[in-house]
């Protein structure tokens, strides 16, 4: 792993620097989009790619579906292996739950969707079906009927 060009003694980073080099985007222009569309937030408030981070600040970082809350613990500017970049940051137990729930919620909404292609035999079924219920409608309703 590279040497960090940090400074010991430094108290902050830029955010675009800090979420790359912690491995939530692959590259510093994603994550520059990212912060730039809303997506990470700091202390509760959207903020801009040049914006100064400091340890113990709070993030709050929308990655697709999923939002983490994370505490800052330390700063690097080099994006190291991805055990590294963990210790750069605490999610918050909150966060996690919350992460948790949503996914289990999605993964219980996709099992109404079946888990594979109807057969031969299940699409005759279906055409069967919809060609009965079809013809029970068919029949044109007029006032002349009654």
């Amino acid at each position: 792993m590279r040497k960090s060009n940090l400074p010991e003694n430094a108290l902050s980073m830029r955010v675009d620097k800090w979420v790359w080099a912690a491995r939530f985007f692959k590259t510093r222009s994603i994550a520059k989009n990212a912060i730039e569309g809303g997506k990470v937030h700091i202390d509760g408030e959207r903020v801009k790619v040049s914006r100064e981070v400091r340890v113990g600040m709070q993030l709050t970082i929308q990655q697709g579906l999923e939002k983490k809350t994370v505490q800052i613990k330390a700063l690097s500017d080099v994006r190291g292996p991805a055990p590294v970049a963990q210790q750069l940051y605490d999610e918050t137990p909150e966060s996690i739950e919350k992460r948790e729930l949503l996914a289990s919620q999605r993964k219980m909404h996709n099992l109404a969707r079946p888990d594979h292609r109807p057969s031969k035999k299940d699409r005759r079924d279906i055409h069967k079906f919809q060609d009965e219920n079809s013809q029970m409608f068919d029949h044109q309703w007029s006032y002349n009927d009654e």
